[in-house]
């Protein structure tokens, strides 16, 4: 009872809990401890974590913690200068700057933060997946891909850092492991998930969505593609999107709206596919891996998967300020129009790896 609520804040007044004797006591249960912890993390999301017990629990390994409002964020730190900034309980990676050809850091992530209703920082964009699990092909399982609990940190600055993230639905039916690493000229998301207990398959759908910041989607390009059929899909709307409000015209938004709507098909032709233009597609033949250039910024980084065979794609169009709050390409492994199917017992494993080629 009490390490269940050790991890996170709470008003009320409990028992002071020896870190040091729960350690020595408690090693033989740590694995279902923090579980039972993950379990919290999803059903008391209003509690604040606990910053302190991460620090003692977790830190080391060039891994810091930092207590922002209600949720905490994991800083990664390279020996080379590389650093990540990681979410909890969220998962949402707000921060990638890894090291250049010139010694500097330089942002690859897009990240925006605007004041809630209630006041609150209300943070978008950045890194972050949107995948919904559903049991005999109809009925939804109640798990999110947004709300973790803190497993575990390995690995060490000079080579590559991982953080491993825990998520169980209800009753366990389903198990999932999120992995975020970072290397040295790398970060890397990897989302594990298991069907434990139920007696029939079950289904995912979702993607990967990270937001890259560009200078505008006018000087940027996506390389590599040429060749690959897509779907012409309306853009994913997640708890992180960023979607400008005037991205759909009102007829277009009636049509999409409504039963009737038309999505197009077609083959990208061109292989420095120009980004100039809204547009939101669903790549169904893309290679593993594929490059977006910035000219503006003068930067580029390779986009990689495994375990997902489409690719999300997204510009919000070249209408906006240069540097602006809409200055960003959406990109990422999905499952949107095919859902994966994960078999009793099964367990399916899907990455996304974005690479600096700048080192």
């Amino acid at each position: 009872m009490a390490v269940t609520v050790s991890i996170f804040s709470t008003p009320s007044p409990l028992p002071l809990v020896n870190l040091k004797h729960l350690k020595a006591s408690h090693k033989s249960a740590s694995i279902s401890h923090r579980r039972q912890l993950s379990v919290l993390a999803m059903t008391s999301i209003s509690l604040p974590i606990n910053v302190d017990y991460l620090e003692t629990e977790f830190s080391g390994h060039g891994v810091s913690f930092q207590g922002v409002g209600d949720s905490c964020a994991v800083k990664m730190v390279m020996e080379n200068g590389s650093v990540a900034t990681l979410m909890l309980p969220s998962g949402l990676v707000t921060s990638y700057k890894p090291i250049m050809w010139h010694g500097a850091t330089f942002e690859v992530l897009h990240t925006t933060v605007s004041e809630g209703e209630a006041g609150e920082a209300v943070v978008r964009g950045g890194a972050s997946m949107d995948f919904k699990i559903h049991a005999d092909g109809c009925s939804s399982i109640p798990w999110s891909s947004n709300h973790w609990s803190l497993q575990s940190v390995r690995g060490s600055p000079e080579n590559s850092i991982q953080v491993e993230l825990l998520s169980l639905s209800p009753h366990s039916m389903v198990e999932a492991k999120f992995l975020v690493t970072l290397d040295q000229d790398s970060i890397s998301s990897e989302l594990i998930v298991a069907n434990t207990k139920s007696s029939s398959a079950i289904e995912m759908s979702g993607s990967f969505i990270s937001h890259l910041k560009v200078s505008t989607p006018d000087a940027t390009y996506a390389v590599g593609l040429q060749g690959s059929n897509y779907h012409s899909k309306k853009p994913i709307s997640s708890e992180f999107s960023i979607i400008p409000p005037s991205l759909w015209t009102p007829n277009e938004k009636e049509e999409e709206e409504g039963s009737s709507t038309e999505e197009s098909e077609g083959e990208e032709d061109d292989d420095y596919a120009h980004m100039t233009e809204k547009m939101s597609r669903i790549y169904t033949s893309a290679p593993r891996q594929f490059t977006i250039i910035d000219r503006g910024r003068r930067n580029s980084v390779v986009i990689r998967r495994s375990g997902l065979e489409e690719v999300y794609m997204y510009s919000p169009g070249s209408e906006h300020d240069w540097y602006g709050n809409y200055a960003y390409v959406c990109v990422g492994p999905s499952a949107k129009l095919r859902p994966l199917v994960v078999a009793p017992g099964g367990i399916w494993r899907g990455s996304q790896c974005i690479h600096n080629p700048n080192l």
